[in-house]
């Protein structure tokens, strides 16, 4: 399903639900003026053509004792597949997300980590591996996300 088959109503469904995943279909149908049987097949049928791909919960990862946010940039040896790209990082718990870029860098990691320590020995981890040839990471000092 392609973004000119939505309508109005299906993007503020969705931004609804971004904003809380929990909202009863009760409260959507309120603020979409629908009723609530209308909103549920809604839902239905953006999760069944793939544009909801499931429900999340938001984590205080600082809390969890996992503050501290970074970026890191990989640069690899220039014949290094994109899978072995993404099996540098994809294992390790610290690795939120991974980009394969096309240019320079390779590669963007997004890594959580416990403290300034735990960020050094997971950089190190990464460098160990014999296809990375040079990082560099960037530390969050805040940050804001848009959701999915």
């Amino acid at each position: 399903m392609t973004d000119d088959l939505l309508d109005a109503t299906d993007h503020e469904i969705l931004g609804l639900l971004r904003e809380d995943a929990r909202r009863t279909l009760s409260d959507i149908a309120g603020r979409v003026t629908l009723s609530t049987a209308a909103v549920k097949r809604r839902i239905d049928r953006l999760r069944e053509t793939g544009v909801i791909t499931g429900f999340t919960v938001q984590v205080d990862h600082a809390k969890l004792g996992w503050g501290i946010e970074a970026f890191t940039e990989l640069r690899f040896v220039g014949n290094t597949k994109v899978a072995e790209i993404l099996r540098t990082t994809t294992r390790m718990p610290e690795a939120q997300a991974v980009f394969t870029i096309a240019g320079d860098p390779d590669a963007l990691v997004w890594l959580r980590v416990r403290d300034m320590a735990h960020l050094q020995k997971t950089i190190d981890e990464i460098r160990r591996h014999h296809q990375v040839t040079g990082t560099k990471t960037l530390i969050a000092l805040e940050s804001w996300s848009r959701g999915n």
